[in-house]
């Protein structure tokens, strides 16, 4: 039953609600409070590395301020000087001269050449990867400078025993154009002795140059973009053989533009970045080619090349163009370089082009005879030297080789610069004069001994190389046989002045002879004078003086500034003394000295000479096409061993002439054929023609001598 009295509740509320009561009363306990760890007392030690840790870091931050500020102020001083970027493209401080052959193909150059601005959009894109993976594969992440490269360069230079910043210097692109600008420093000849010494002093290395270089790289970064900067480097690099920029470089050793090059080719041309001079393909293409080689597998490792390409580009590595393997016409162009003023050659501050008259084609034949003929006749090691001179009847010079290609031999130019005794090569000249003065080739002299009395020097007694007389000949036999005493005997009946005259005007420049030894070549001469003054015989007794540059202009110019330096002169001698001049000339093949130059049914012409001792040895001769001359001797006068002008010399001649000619029409010779006052002449395959039948006691030249050693003449 429920409870029924007033206010009373349950028991149970009753009695949750004393224990709510009783909770609510009840203190709240307390979190127990965190324990403090033990405060420890800093030794001294401690105190004295924190003390010093705190004044280097003072330091390094104030130092590294300071660094800051002298770097932004560097950079910023740098910064304002940097001109535009077309102001930087053509570095040389002098120009160049370009030399044309006779066909308008660059053959030679001289000077620092600059074959036109680049861009890396412009070249090869393999030449700008060989650049790229060659000299700086983090050139488009960097701000000029590379701390990574060039701590790496630091090791691996004192692990080689050099100085820290000796070799290897860790450039960047960036950095080495600024030493190609030389940190902005121009050429100053009162500073510098040559161009050469400013360049070294460009590149050389150092701790001090490092420092310099930074702030300039930075402030090139900050000045022009990453292609700009290409752009300076790839025109200004120097890449050896003269060529300044890739796109002489490509024109020099490949003769193609640097937009066409190959992966191979672009190789090799990166590859001269390291070291021009020692990896120019010209001065050592396998050398050039291992260099390319490492290039191309640096290529391929930083994926500019697939597996396939760089095989493709290791297979066939790059080979120098036709011109740049030959070096073709070295002597020539330095011959035309030395005629040309100095202010337009050597010492140009412009671009200079010089057509030429040279044909490579006959370049080529007379250096491909010459070391056929060396090759084949003469004993391996021998030291003995040749030249050859080929030109046309009005001077213009073909070709010229200054000498053979032996160690020591350098770069004088036997053709040019060497005086030697002509020997009997010098006899044209006295047949000349007696044919000149009216003489007729089948007039008589006698070869006999002869002594004359020299003033100063006593009696003098000439004697023929075969050492026999061959008593009363007409003077056509005479110069078949290089007879001497007939020669010294006709040049005093016509004077020696006569002989000196026409040996002048023929262009023998050097001083003759005075006495009676003119007539047997004692006076001397060089290969190109004795060439040139045939030339004048075969264009019928008219002077020529030899030229090799047919015009020179200011590179872009339609205008010359100079023309030929040479050609056709004066009348020497009648048409008629040198028509029959020819033929006698024609005779010394056919059937005398100078039957080793012949040419088959080609009708030749020309003349051998050997001097005493057989020091020199010369064969000159012409066809209707072209007069060549070729000498043999050694550089320090050592005479020749069974060696005479009509042998080696006359083969080289003939070796020459045979390359030349061949696919020619023939061209005959303006000879006149003089009235036979004897028989006729003999065929080239039968003996020399015989004295007269009935014998002669004296003839007219003979009466002459006497009376001129008579009258003490």
């Amino acid at each position: 039953m429920a409870p029924t009295g007033k206010g009373r509740g349950l028991v149970a509320d009753k009695r949750y609600d004393s224990r709510a009561r009783a909770a609510a009363k009840a203190p709240v306990p307390r979190k127990p409070a965190p324990r403090k760890a033990p405060v420890r007392k800093r030794g001294l030690f401690s105190r004295l590395v924190l003390w010093v840790w705190g004044v280097i870091w003072t330091i390094l931050w104030r130092l590294g301020l300071l660094f800051g500020l002298v770097l932004g102020c560097a950079v910023l001083y740098f910064y304002v000087q940097l001109p535009n970027v077309d102001k930087l493209i053509d570095g040389r401080a002098r120009g160049s001269v370009t030399l044309l052959d006779e066909n308008e193909k660059v053959f030679a150059w001289r000077g620092e050449t600059f074959g036109g601005q680049v861009t890396p959009d412009t070249v090869s894109p393999h030449l700008l990867h060989a650049v790229i993976a060659t000299e700086d594969k983090r050139f488009y992440y960097h701000l000029g400078v590379s701390p990574r490269g060039i701590l790496s360069a630091i090791v691996i230079n004192l692990e080689a025993g050099r100085g820290a910043f000796e070799g290897n210097g860790g450039s960047t692109i960036t950095q080495q154009t600024a030493k190609l600008l030389c940190l902005g420093v121009d050429y100053d000849p009162r500073q510098w002795k040559s161009e050469a010494d400013y360049e070294d002093d460009c590149r050389s290395g150092g701790l001090m140059r490092k420092i310099k270089e930074v702030p300039y790289a930075i402030a090139m970064e900050l000045k022009y973009s990453k292609d700009q900067v290409l752009t300076i480097y790839f025109n200004r690099a120097y890449l050896g053989a003269g060529s300044r920029g890739f796109e002489a470089a490509a024109q020099r050793y490949f003769g193609k533009s640097a937009q066409d090059v190959s992966a191979a080719e672009a190789a090799m041309l990166a590859g001269l970045l390291k070291a021009p001079s020692r990896y120019a393909p010209t001065a050592n293409l396998k050398r050039a080619q291992d260099r390319a080689a490492v290039i191309i597998g640096l290529m391929k490792d930083q994926g500019y090349l697939t597996e396939a390409e760089a095989k493709e580009a290791l297979d066939n590595p790059a080979q120098l163009s036709e011109a740049a393997a030959r070096n073709a016409g070295g002597a020539f162009a330095d011959w035309v370089m030395e005629s040309t003023p100095d202010y337009l050659g050597s010492d140009t501050t412009e671009d200079v082009v010089i057509r030429t008259t040279l044909d490579q084609r006959i370049q080529r034949a007379a250096e491909e005879a010459l070391k056929s003929v060396f090759d084949t006749k003469l004993r391996a090691g021998s030291k003995t030297q040749a030249a050859i001179v080929v030109m046309s009847a009005d001077g213009a010079v073909r070709a010229m080789v200054g000498g053979r290609d032996l160690p020591q031999a350098g770069s004088f130019n036997r053709a040019t610069q060497a005086l030697r005794q002509t020997g009997s090569s010098f006899k044209p000249f006295v047949y000349a004069s007696a044919l000149d003065l009216g003489w007729s080739p089948y007039d008589y002299v006698d070869d006999s001994p002869l002594t004359i009395n020299i003033k100063g020097s006593g009696p003098w007694s000439p004697s023929n190389y075969d050492e026999e007389y061959k008593g009363v000949i007409p003077i056509v036999q005479a110069m078949m046989e290089s007879r001497n005493i007939p020669a010294v005997k006709i040049a005093m009946a016509v004077g020696l002045d006569k002989v000196r005259a026409v040996a002048a005007g023929f262009g023998v420049r050097q001083e003759l002879a005075r006495g009676p030894a003119l007539a047997l070549g004692a006076s001397e001469a060089t290969l190109l004078e004795m060439t040139g003054a045939y030339a004048g015989i075969l264009n019928g007794g008219v002077g020529v003086t030899p030229y090799g540059m047919r015009d020179l202009r200011l590179k872009g110019d339609d205008e010359p500034l100079m023309g030929a330096s040479g050609g056709m002169g004066e009348r020497v001698i009648s048409p008629e003394a040198a028509g029959q001049l020819i033929w006698m000339m024609t005779q010394v093949v056919q059937g005398g000295t100078g039957g080793r130059a012949a040419l088959g049914d080609r009708p030749v012409a020309g003349k051998t000479g050997t001097t005493s001792e057989a020091r020199d040895a010369w064969f000159i001769g012409f066809t209707g096409d072209y007069v060549t001359g070729v000498w043999m001797g050694y550089d320090d006068n050592t005479p020749l061993k069974g060696v005479t002008g009509g042998g080696l010399p006359a083969e080289i001649w003939h070796e020459v002439m045979v390359r030349v000619e061949e696919g020619m029409p023939m061209t005959p010779l303006p000879m006149i054929v003089p009235e036979p006052k004897l028989p006729p002449l003999p065929d080239a395959t039968e003996t020399p023609l015989p004295p007269p039948a009935q014998p002669v006691q004296q003839d007219p030249i003979t009466a002459i001598i006497q009376d001129l050693l008579g009258s003490g003449n």
